[in-house]
């Protein structure tokens, strides 16, 4: 799905045409980011939290207690894609910023645990709420780099 524009890709989510097997922890990200810049951070999480839920449904995957969408994991990456967003002086190539941002610490799938640990993050109520971290404050890491367009 890397090879799909970012454009294409929002559209596929939305739709439901992507395969499941197009639906990575990147793909995941990439579309994270357009809704993002195009909505702000708030709105957009509302948006993923619902497309989300419908993606997996769409593709038999139950959102249930132990299973589907995750509160917590989505809200946290929400935050960091919005501040690794507004590290870019202009607006620039937003193809660009995102291929960046997948590519950096953002892009590791580990990225969380720094955070939180593993039994708070993987918890039925960090999926079903969101649930603070217990090891970090929630910050971009000090290795993003900032990119002007």
């Amino acid at each position: 799905m890397d090879t799909l524009s970012l454009d294409d890709l929002a559209r596929a989510f939305r739709t439901l045409t992507l395969p499941k097997s197009g639906w990575t922890h990147r793909a995941h990200l990439r579309v994270g980011a357009w809704h993002v810049h195009h909505f702000g951070a708030e709105p957009a999480l509302a948006m993923l939290r619902s497309g989300i839920r419908r993606l997996n449904e769409h593709h038999g995957t139950a959102n249930t207690p132990t299973g589907g969408y995750h509160e917590t994991i989505t809200a946290a990456y929400v935050h960091l894609i919005a501040d690794f967003l507004a590290t870019f002086e202009t607006d620039g190539e937003l193809e660009q910023r995102v291929a960046a941002m997948v590519d950096g610490p953002l892009g590791e799938r580990a990225l969380l645990f720094g955070f939180w640990s593993r039994d708070r993050l993987m918890s039925e109520r960090a999926r079903a709420e969101w649930v603070p971290p217990d090891l970090a404050p929630l910050v971009l890491p000090p290795a993003a780099p900032i990119i002007s367009s």
